[in-house]
């Protein structure tokens, strides 16, 4: 398979752009919008008195980079659960895993309420595994030869589940408060020093995307075609499923569950781009989901001005009726197409 490719290449050399000016818009826009050179002069000249200059420092700029991270993190977890399992319906919300996340970071709420930051991120790494293994252990011990509509439905019922559960026990302890942030992800509320935590994280969790990038290709033509060329299938896997936990756990101990993101964003990048190999997909992903996130948090500033929509709502305006349209054209299921 030749790693060349005219429109991806360039696509993915523009996106800086693109995301560049969708950084800028989301840092001037808000309840108050803030003119340029005043973002400039917070950037420069910080000035603690300044009211301005503390909403860029304090609030904007790690929001707008916040929802940039957030979505190119779960853009390219879903890239690899699609190419993996061959399931175009595939994604870390449809399959539960965001979900576990949630539940994992309840219980440490419970358990431990004073736990550091970085224990709240290694509570949502375990809920982010223990989903993984649940959703693929069951459909791969008890559920074999699932359609992608019933694995999609295994993983929403899993899901659910694990919701009402961390609801119920977050009704019970007291703790609803607390909890309703990861269910109904504000990005207003990052916080830049579990921003910086989390990078080391969800920096391994991308290279080893790119690492497997090539294998994922192998597999998305079926596991007979990647066994035959020499693909290990068992360790790419395990491989994938160890980045998708990464990135997944960070995004909900980041931002809390935002669904259709990583749905959504690699079905774009394959209809623009032309293309299925991963090489391409995982890096366009990671542009486009973090333009995606940003935009979509830009406009849930505005959908219901002067108050902000939870940014879940706007993303899942576009996520359902696109999750609809797969299963009424696709089924869920890959299908051949060129590169």
């Amino acid at each position: 398979m030749k790693f060349k490719a005219t429109l991806p290449a360039l696509l993915l050399a523009l996106s800086p752009v693109a995301i560049i000016i969708a950084l800028v818009l989301s840092v001037i826009y808000g309840s108050k919008a803030i003119p340029f050179d005043t973002i400039r002069d917070a950037l420069l000249n910080f000035d603690p008195d300044n009211v301005d200059h503390q909403i860029v420092r304090h609030s904007r700029l790690p929001r707008a980079a916040g929802s940039f991270l957030i979505g190119a993190f779960l853009a390219v977890s879903g890239a690899l659960m699609q190419g993996m399992t061959r399931n175009y319906l595939a994604s870390p919300s449809i399959l539960g895993i965001s979900d576990g996340s949630v539940f994992a970071i309840t219980l440490c709420m419970i358990i431990a309420p004073n736990s550091s930051m970085l224990a709240m991120i290694f509570y949502s790494l375990l809920g982010s595994a223990f989903s993984v293994i649940v959703v693929f252990g069951l459909a791969a011990s008890i559920f074999s030869r699932l359609s992608p509509v019933s694995l999609a439905i295994l993983g929403t019922v899993i899901g659910t589940f694990l919701s009402s559960v961390s609801a119920a026990m977050a009704t019970y302890f007291q703790v609803s408060q607390n909890i309703s942030f990861w269910y109904n992800a504000r990005l207003h509320q990052l916080d830049p020093d579990m921003i910086k935590l989390a990078i080391p994280f969800a920096v391994a969790g991308l290279l080893i995307a790119m690492l497997v990038a090539k294998s994922v290709t192998m597999l998305s033509l079926g596991e007979d075609v990647s066994t035959g060329l020499g693909v290990k299938t068992a360790a790419i896997k395990l491989a994938t499923m160890a980045s998708v936990v990464l990135l997944t756990g960070i995004a909900v101990a980041l931002a809390g569950k935002i669904g259709f993101v990583g749905l959504l964003v690699p079905h774009i990048v394959r209809m623009i781009a032309r293309v299925v190999d991963y090489r391409w997909i995982v890096p366009l992903s990671a542009a486009f989901g973090g333009l995606f996130l940003t935009l979509c948090d830009l406009g849930s500033r505005f959908l219901n001005y002067p108050f902000e929509m939870p940014v879940g709502v706007v993303t899942a305006i576009f996520g359902v009726p696109f999750f609809l349209y797969l299963i009424r054209t696709k089924g869920g299921g890959m299908r051949e197409s060129k590169s």
